[in-house]
């Protein structure tokens, strides 16, 4: 089984966006995680949230742990901080479970 993330963002500059997900796809890669959906979003119709949200994506890890080891990788973080930051202005976990397929 494997874990998979379903995220909402709100991206507020589309190309330092695309300068992360550059970045720290090969790390994603080395660990075994993939993306697997990837939306631009123009109207969310209903919502848990205040954040707003114009972007949904799910990412999948082998497991939990390799998730949680991930995101807390230096690597991961120098990258985190350099794009992301100025790139997004508020993240939504949307879910977090295992899936069998």
């Amino acid at each position: 089984m494997s874990f998979e993330r379903i995220m909402g963002l709100h991206v507020v500059n589309d190309e330092e966006y695309q300068n992360y997900r550059e970045a720290m796809e090969p790390i994603l890669n080395s660990v075994g995680g993939a993306f697997g959906f990837d939306f631009k979003i123009a109207e969310v119709l209903r919502s848990k949230t205040e954040n707003e949200i114009n972007r949904v994506f799910t990412i999948e890890f082998p497991s939990k742990d390799e998730m949680e080891n991930f995101f807390s990788r230096k690597d991961y973080i120098e990258i985190q901080n350099k794009y992301f930051a100025h790139a997004v202005k508020s993240k939504t976990i949307i879910s977090m479970h295992e899936k069998s397929v």
